[in-house]
């Protein structure tokens, strides 16, 4: 995907995101995302957090000691009080601009809206679909660095590939299905990306122990 049509994704993504978060209920923001210890409501303000400037960002992590995890953590519970009307308001500004965090390309952002949206709908039993070649751009990504995921290495002797995009990722046991549950497979939402994905790794990825949902990375 070219930049643009990467932007152009995030745009339409903030916004449906900004519809879905506006009209959360109490209890619904306190529901458990697919987030380990990450609330739906924690998960909506964090994605209001992408342009997070340098001095911000830099603050943010001598407060955090340098780790990465708990600075995003943190900012995110600094601003918990914030009610869904204005993380859906924040999200609608976003619309349209290319602003990012420091040191980011386009699909870093791409990657949030898209593994976000599912945090927060999956739980809340709504459904919310990726465009099969955004996500596997983000599936691409995420697959060709360490971090935060490690997913090559987590993987390792798995070959995933999408049913509906051109997307194939490591060598091994086949595990396939939309691009949709490759990424959320890569990025740790291990039981709900198993539910749509097929063949002898998927198997063999549900019998492993500790398989579950719920990852400390909230990029």
């Amino acid at each position: 995907m070219d930049a643009d049509t990467v932007w152009r994704t995030i745009d339409a993504e903030r916004a449906g995101l900004a519809d879905l978060i506006e009209g959360l209920s109490p209890a619904e923001e306190a529901t458990p995302s697919l987030c380990d210890a990450w609330r739906v409501g924690d998960v909506a303000v964090h994605l209001t957090q992408a342009h997070m400037g340098l001095r911000d960002a830099a603050v943010a992590a001598v407060r955090a000691r340098g780790s990465f995890d708990r600075m995003i953590r943190d900012s995110a519970l600094r601003a918990r009080g914030l009610p869904p009307e204005e993380c859906a308001r924040r999200l609608r500004a976003m619309v349209g601009s290319r602003r990012m965090a420091p040191f980011l390309t386009p699909v870093q952002p791409l990657i949030d809206v898209l593994v976000h949206g599912q945090d927060i709908a999956v739980p809340l039993g709504r459904s919310r679909s990726m465009p099969p070649a955004a996500a596997a751009a983000a599936a691409q990504a995420v697959w060709a660095t360490s971090f935060p995921f490690g997913a090559r290495r987590k993987l390792a002797g798995y070959r995933l590939t999408a049913d509906d995009a051109d997307l194939v990722l490591g060598e091994g046991a086949t595990v396939h299905g939309p691009a949709s549950a490759v990424l959320l497979l890569v990025t740790g939402r291990t039981a709900t990306a198993l539910e749509h994905l097929e063949g002898d790794g998927s198997r063999d990825l549900a019998a492993a122990p500790g398989r579950r949902d719920g990852t400390r990375r909230t990029t």
